[in-house]
């Protein structure tokens, strides 16, 4: 039986599914160690991810060159992005899921999900080639119809063409789609192409609250979803 006035889910996959900070701090590291420049702090990571690996880099590499107080030459930066991202691509695939971990209550929310009628797909900005392999690793591979990368459509979340595209994909109308995510990227890209949405809330939300972003629901874990759609509908 369908959850009520649902058909499918669509699910962020950083901050939402797993915890993948510590993938991203050695991936960083080892590719600012190459590129002979210094360390960031890991703790500065959380505020910079959710919007694609360029977006990442660009970040990380404008932090670190601006540690030195001068601001960073923007033209350089973007002659040096070839070689940060064949490096971080380097290092991401040879630990990619080694120092991250599926957060409570993931497994149980999507076979909740699955056992409720919906189709579900995964819906990342970050590349398939390193979305794939995390959640075969990590087990979660096979409660999805389809998974997509930041690199399957021409914008990435916050744009609602990937969203529109992922449920031309299910086969399901938006406003019949959930999107289940932690940050304002997913938030906004749900409202634009029409989709109800729920945060969770953990992740990343680039330093904010959560609960400050407009959603039609928070939850603390993915197991909570089933039980909270439910009770809204018969409320």
């Amino acid at each position: 039986m369908l959850m009520q006035g649902l058909d499918a889910a669509i699910i962020d996959l950083d901050g939402t599914m797993v915890d993948t900070l510590g993938d991203f701090a050695q991936a960083l590291g080892g590719m600012l160690a190459d590129l002979e420049l210094h360390a960031i702090d890991p703790s500065l990571i959380e505020h910079m991810v959710g919007k694609g690996s360029e977006h990442l880099l660009r970040s990380v590499l404008n932090h670190v060159l601006g540690q030195t107080g001068q601001a960073p030459d923007a033209s350089k930066i973007e002659a040096m992005l070839p070689r940060a991202w064949e490096r971080y691509q380097h290092h991401y695939l040879a630990i990619n899921g080694r120092y991250s971990s599926v957060y409570p209550g993931v497994a149980q929310g999507l076979t909740a999900l699955r056992g409720a009628g919906l189709r579900l797909a995964c819906l990342t900005n970050k590349p398939a080639s390193f979305a794939l392999p995390l959640l075969r690793a990590k087990g979660l591979d096979g409660f999805f119809d389809h998974v997509f990368g930041g690199d399957a459509f021409e914008r990435k979340k916050p744009d609602p063409l990937p969203l529109l595209k992922t449920c031309e994909a299910l086969g399901t109308l938006p406003a019949r789609t959930l999107m289940v995510g932690d940050s304002s990227n997913d938030a906004r890209a749900a409202r634009a192409a029409g989709c109800p949405v729920a945060l969770v809330t953990y992740g990343y939300n680039h330093g904010r609250p959560v609960r400050e972003v407009d959603a039609d629901g928070y939850v603390d874990a993915l197991s909570e979803l089933v039980p909270m759609w439910v009770s809204a509908v018969r409320g």
